[in-house]
């Protein structure tokens, strides 16, 4: 296990991000390229007191002599990609390799500048991500059940609790960068999963954290109408359904891509769009965890069109619906009967809201809805495979989705993110672990086995090609043209990698159904 350097100085406070603390030196710093991925510096440990650090750079800047490169190494501690030293055996099989490599990819966070601190161990991604990032968790987690990881799985459901507890939600991970905004609310998940190792008692332990996650993606609600049609992560539409959105309350250049939103406002300035609003779009679509994708542009070829909070994603809510399941099932194996069955009747509301407004019946597929332009967006995404993966979607509806799966998201190396070529990461022609996993066990729920195993097929070759030859398991893969790497972004691709790792095992091993804890708590409240 690993642990992350401790600065000299660690004593900084924690909630306060690095722009925050460092203000010019910062901005500099990030401006004139010290470094080649912002998030290095955002990352650093300082030596001293942010204070003391930032008055010898208004002592030293107007020096002839002054190097900015110099001053930060002097001053921080440059921290060091995940696995830059670690050489893979690539004679093993895959599956060995990463039973393996868990060790390398768990750390123990210490307190310094910018990490948030948590109380036990867990696995980051690796490359550039040094932290424990929210939804890659949840994926994580699924191959650390196989690798009979348990212990670290309790572990990292832990850290998500003790994050509820202290911020008030789970943050895109670990650092006081990332505390304005969550990702895809999968603790949910994460406490079934641990339901499913340790009893329906997990249910009861997690409840308040659960109710606390809720509370946060909610808040607000009761006070959309007329006057108001929206509040942070909650949206209501014309018609006076309310459902949810990503949002993020900082708008404001994110810290860990401080120069590519400072020049990415200067060309909206330029284009008449005021750099506030496309800062918290940008954040918002971080939120989203498809950082970024056309689903959230109004011109999928230009991310400086982006527009997250305007559009209400089929995913999102799909999630809090399981969310919503999720706590009826802890109230009522905690005997508070009355929440179980107000929950109840939120989650079959939502329910019925998603399949009305998500569901495109000319497409014959199901589609993130524009509240701005009152109709659903144009972009085709594997996000319109969450109601099936929640198990919402009628067969019918089902039957027409798995239709265009087979013809248009299947290719030959897994499904595709979305059927656009934008040059963003998280569409055409790159796949991703987390969204070949949804897809399979979507198509395994309403009985599409034949496509799911071809899915899961070209997807584990894949991954075993590409770790034969690099030794690596990646962030994401070209699946169209399997010859090639994938690419676009603001970052290359990485390597490690976790949510690759723990969706490899779980589908090598098929490992993946969750106890259907409706079914068990209801027979075993018939027997007492």
């Amino acid at each position: 296990m690993n642990t992350h350097p401790v600065s000299v100085y660690n004593q900084v406070p924690a909630m306060l991000p690095p722009d925050q603390l460092f203000g010019p030196l910062f901005h500099d710093v990030q401006m004139q390229h010290v470094f080649p991925d912002s998030i290095t510096f955002a990352d650093t440990y300082p030596r001293q007191s942010p204070e003391r650090i930032l008055s010898q750079y208004e002592v030293e800047q107007g020096s002839d002599e002054f190097r900015l490169y110099e001053f930060v190494q002097s001053h921080f501690i440059v921290p060091a990609p995940v696995l830059v030293d670690y050489v893979s055996d690539q004679t093993l099989p895959t599956a060995d390799h990463l039973h393996q490599l868990w060790d390398k990819l768990t750390y123990q966070s210490q307190p310094n500048c910018s990490l948030l601190p948590v109380p036990k161990p867990y696995v980051v991604p690796g490359g550039r991500f040094r932290g424990m990032y929210y939804w890659d968790s949840y994926f994580t987690m699924l191959g650390l059940k196989v690798s009979g990881q348990n212990d670290l799985i309790r572990h990292m459901v832990d850290n998500c609790a003790y994050m509820i507890d202290t911020y008030g939600h789970v943050p895109n991970a670990n650092r006081s960068y990332y505390i304005t905004r969550s990702q895809p609310p999968f603790f949910a998940y994460m406490v079934r999963l641990l339901a499913d190792i340790d009893g329906p008692e997990i249910l009861t332990h997690f409840l308040p954290f659960l109710q606390k996650e809720y509370n946060f993606w909610v808040d607000g609600y009761f006070r959309l109408g007329k006057a108001e049609s929206s509040f942070r992560r909650v949206i209501c539409l014309p018609n006076g359904v309310i459902l949810n959105r990503y949002w993020d309350d900082t708008p404001a250049p994110r810290p860990e891509s401080y120069r590519e939103d400072v020049e990415l406002a200067q060309e909206a300035f330029e284009l008449g769009i005021d750099p506030s609003v496309l800062y918290r779009h940008i954040r918002a679509a971080c939120e989203t965890g498809w950082d970024f994708s056309c689903r959230w542009f109004a011109d999928e070829q230009r991310l400086v069109t982006i527009r997250t909070t305007e559009i209400v994603p089929v995913d999102l809510n799909c999630l809090l619906y399981y969310l919503e399941r999720t706590l009826a099932l802890a109230y009522r194996q905690s005997k508070f009967t009355e929440a179980a069955e107000r929950f109840d009747a939120i989650a079959a509301n939502r329910c019925q809201t998603i399949l009305t407004h998500f569901w495109n019946e000319e497409a014959g597929f199901f589609m993130d809805y524009d509240s701005v332009r009152n109709q659903h967006t144009p972009v085709w995404s594997l996000a319109g495979l969450f109601p099936l993966y929640v198990g919402i979607a009628t067969p019918e509806q089902a039957e027409r989705v798995h239709e265009h799966v087979k013809t248009k998201f299947l290719q030959a190396g897994g499904v595709v993110s979305t059927l656009h070529t934008s040059g963003q990461q998280w569409d055409a022609p790159n796949g991703w672990a987390p969204l070949q996993w949804v897809t399979y066990q979507a198509l395994i729920r309403y009985g599409f086995v034949d496509t799911a195993a071809k899915l899961r097929e070209r997807w584990l070759t894949l991954n075993d090609t590409v770790f034969r030859n690099t030794g690596k398991m990646m962030e994401k893969y070209n699946v169209i043209n399997t010859n090639l790497p994938a690419g676009g972004g603001e970052y290359p691709n990485q390597d490690g990698f976790g949510w690759t790792n723990g969706i490899y095992l779980s589908l090598q091993t098929n490992d993946g159904t969750l106890v259907d804890w409706e079914t068990v708590l209801a027979e075993q409240s018939l027997t007492q």
